[in-house]
């Protein structure tokens, strides 16, 4: 599988100056996270107030994604009117991945091609076998972040580009993840001072953002090498349980690949979507119309067929 081309000039490689910002945004949150959350919990550097903004923040931000960057603008599950396209915009800006209109044209690309070449991040990009999976993994981790040529925005994402008031929003993002650091940490000094402007920085930037970041990355990464497919597509993704509480329900990536235009991703009985179920609730407010809800025999077609056992020979 060959890394794929730059395609046009709306499509940049990274430069040194990109590939230091997200050095700093992937290394800094995740040993925050590895190394300092264990050393702040055993010293008791963690106060109720950094905690309930951690999950608010981390909640508004992975469904502005979920439900805002990927079901609405990447595969129109449900149409929504202006105001509420905005606010799912600048929703989805607090978790830090960048320009909704890079966002939508990469996980479009990444559809077209899943698993083969030309994908932006498969964990197949170097083959089977141990080694190749191993830097494979790592390629649809992070890795494709500081390698990856770019996607065609003009070519993936035309919709967004031409909608006004998005492409603002899109270009605004660093702006709206920059408050998303600043106001919590505002907060933690308006309550204690410069430790609690630290403290709240600590947890509700360094390791909110970590949590976010590895979350999405695991979508690439883990649901297309382990996992269960119950339906059949033509690439390797699965349905990964444990990562569904945490990823709005994006973790049941095997049927999403199925059936990418679905507003729920997870079908099968008491699979977790919660992205499915705030989708549910616009609906009732009138914030969501034409939902895209898959019926149980669209399911049933979608499902792999179990093939018969061979009738014995009469010989």
């Amino acid at each position: 599988m060959s890394t794929p081309t730059t395609e046009s000039f709306a499509t940049h490689a990274p430069g040194p100056l990109d590939k230091t910002i997200l050095g700093v945004f992937v290394i800094i949150p995740m040993l925050a996270v590895v190394i300092g959350v264990p050393i702040a919990f055993v010293n008791g550097w963690v106060s109720v107030l950094d905690l309930v903004m951690l999950i608010v923040i981390y909640t508004v931000g992975v469904h502005g994604i979920t439900i805002g960057y990927h079901r609405l603008f990447t595969h129109d599950a449900y149409k929504a009117g202006p105001k509420m396209r905005a606010f799912l915009a600048l929703a989805g800006s607090l978790a830090v991945e960048g320009r909704v209109v890079d966002w939508v044209a990469d996980h479009r690309k990444h559809h077209q091609f899943s698993d083969a070449d030309g994908d932006p991040h498969s964990p197949w990009e170097y083959g089977p076998g141990t080694r190749g999976l191993i830097r494979g993994f790592t390629h649809a981790h992070v890795g494709w972040l500081f390698t990856y040529s770019g996607t065609d925005t003009q070519k993936y994402a035309p919709d967004l580009i031409a909608d006004k008031a998005i492409d603002r929003i899109s270009k605004l993002w660093p702006v709206i993840a920059v408050i998303s650091m600043v106001v919590p940490t505002a907060i933690g000094y308006a309550v204690d001072g410069w430790a609690g402007a630290l403290q709240a920085f600590f947890w509700v930037t360094l390791v909110r953002v970590a949590l976010v970041h590895h979350m999405t990355w695991s979508i690439n990464s883990v649901c297309h090498v382990w996992g269960k497919r119950p339906f059949a597509t033509r690439d390797r993704s699965a349905n990964v349980a444990w990562l569904a509480p945490i990823s709005g329900g994006e973790s049941w990536h095997n049927y999403h690949h199925a059936d990418p235009t679905s507003a729920r991703h997870g079908v099968l009985p008491w699979q977790m979507d919660t992205s499915a179920v705030v989708i549910r609730l616009m609906e009732r407010m009138g914030l969501a119309t034409d939902v895209k809800w898959p019926s149980a025999q669209r399911i049933e077609r979608r499902l792999v067929k179990a093939v018969p056992a061979p009738m014995p020979s009469d010989a």
